[in-house]
């Protein structure tokens, strides 16, 4: 079954979390912690990404994050590619280094935003890495120290988080404390590690009880939120796709694409699946891959599993599509 598209939204808020691949860990030592948050400062500062909550365990990390300039797949793709070369380097290994996809949940701000932050900030606890509340403060790789005022970090906004306890910071501080004492007895909160029906309503018996309401319900594992929260974002996320790709909307796919590119070249379409890189195979290649990207949002990856090559190799024929394209002016329509 094919990987649902990510979620986002120009100042979506999102709950991010990504493992180590075999729940290998992430940060062996405290050099790779340290590269690891200077990059998503850096990363962050740029593309205007506010930060809110973030917890480094040795094999998983959570970040809470609000959309800024760049979507959330770029400034998480930045981040995970370049820490994962630093990683494989410094330690001399090859391969994957983090388990299959993130996880990105897109999170009713209103309901769940101080809920994730103290989700997010007792993982230390939670994960034995501290024994202590007190401990737990002084845990130098989390955002709650800089909450407590006890670190300073330019790229987490502490700010937006503690005038949800009151407007005298000492206060606060006092309060947002409190909250974190009285969420650790909650357990792993299950529902806030993910979207869906059963979790955005509160557990089954909520869920029936509405639908013997005859209420309308709406649940997706990208959400976190209560069912018009879903349908909302749900909702955006189609008129965005449909105005980034109206083609999508007409009904073209892949195979529309191939038919086009075989007509234009005036090749057989089998042409275009063919292995190897025989000229004319590459360049009806290259012009379906380009107009696969820009005009209708196939992933590389997708495309790569299709062609059975590299996600590089993809991007390479992308580059030259768009060549070819611009300069012999073939055009998708018309």
């Amino acid at each position: 079954m094919p990987r649902q598209a990510r979620l986002d939204a120009p100042g979506a808020l999102h709950h991010i979390i990504a493992r180590g691949m075999a729940s290998r860990k992430l940060f062996e030592d405290d050099t790779d912690r340290k590269f690891f948050l200077e990059r998503l400062g850096r990363i962050l500062i740029e593309s205007s990404t506010s930060c809110y909550a973030w917890v480094l365990i040795p094999d998983h990390f959570h970040l809470l994050l609000r959309t800024g300039k760049e979507p959330i797949a770029t400034v998480m793709r930045r981040l995970l590619t370049g820490y994962a070369v630093n990683f494989n380097r410094r330690h001399q290994r090859s391969g994957p280094l983090f388990h299959s996809r993130y996880k990105s949940v897109v999170c009713q701000e209103s309901t769940y935003l101080t809920e994730l932050v103290r989700y997010i900030h007792l993982n230390p606890a939670r994960a034995k890495l501290t024994a202590s509340f007190s401990q737990l403060d002084r845990y130098a790789y989390s955002g709650h120290g800089v909450l407590m005022g006890n670190r300073k970090c330019e790229w987490q906004d502490s700010v937006y988080v503690l005038q949800r306890f009151g407007t005298i910071v000492k206060l606060a501080r006092r309060r947002y404390r409190e909250f974190l004492v009285k969420g650790l007895d909650a357990g792993l909160r299950p529902d806030l590690t993910g979207g869906g029906l059963l979790r955005s309503l509160g557990g089954l018996e909520n869920v029936k009880a509405l639908r013997k309401e005859n209420a309308a319900l709406n649940g997706d594992e990208r959400v976190l939120g209560d069912s018009d929260f879903v349908a909302q974002v749900l909702t955006q996320a189609e008129e965005a796709a449909g105005r980034k790709y109206p083609h999508t909307e007409l009904g073209w796919d892949v195979d529309m694409l191939a038919n086009r590119v075989a007509e234009l070249l005036a090749v057989p379409v089998n042409t275009i699946w063919a292995a190897g890189r025989k000229r004319m195979t590459v360049k009806a290649r290259s012009l379906l891959c380009y107009w696969a990207v820009r005009e209708l949002g196939i992933s590389l990856a997708e495309l790569a599993r299709r062609f059975k090559i590299s996600s590089p190799a993809i991007k390479k024929s992308v580059v030259r599509g768009e060549k070819l394209a611009q300069l012999n002016q073939y055009q998708l329509t018309g």
